[in-house]
């Protein structure tokens, strides 16, 4: 049975609602990140990612699910990274076609310096969120989780 319009539109009204809360918080984070830390939010994401993992490393078709960036997308922004020092690839001892990313001990300072700025900005950027009454709800639901 197909949605009524109303339906359609409560649908659509609701993801345009969730893109503006996710574009405010992302350009909050993207200017702080950079400012203070010389990180984009992706590269950061992939710093933190990795750090969750007990041995700070995933293959990198985890990572790509991890971080929502495809394959290719991924291959680049850990290239990048592994260029500045920050991660490094080597082959899976287990599957020879697989590969690991790891973060270094100068990405794990740098994640360690720019954590605080990614929290208190998200904590900020949630908060400024509250004055804009159609985000209130989204940004309940961000702060339960």
């Amino acid at each position: 049975m197909p949605l009524s319009d109303d339906a359609v539109e409560a649908r659509a009204h609701g993801w345009r609602t969730l893109a503006a809360l996710h574009a405010r918080i992302e350009d909050r984070l993207e200017r702080a990140l950079q400012a203070g830390h010389d990180l984009s939010v992706s590269e950061f994401t992939v710093l933190d990612a990795l750090s969750r993992q007990d041995g700070w490393h995933m293959r990198m078709q985890q990572l790509s699910r991890a971080v929502v960036l495809s394959q290719s997308a991924t291959t680049r922004l850990v290239s990048r990274l592994e260029g500045r020092g920050l991660l490094s690839r080597y082959l899976c001892e287990d599957d020879r076609r697989g590969i690991y990313t790891e973060v270094t001990p100068s990405g794990r300072d740098l994640l360690t310096q720019a954590r605080p700025t990614h929290d208190t900005t998200l904590k900020e950027a949630l908060t400024e969120a509250l004055d804009v009454p159609e985000l209130v709800p989204l940004v309940r639901v961000v702060e339960s989780l």
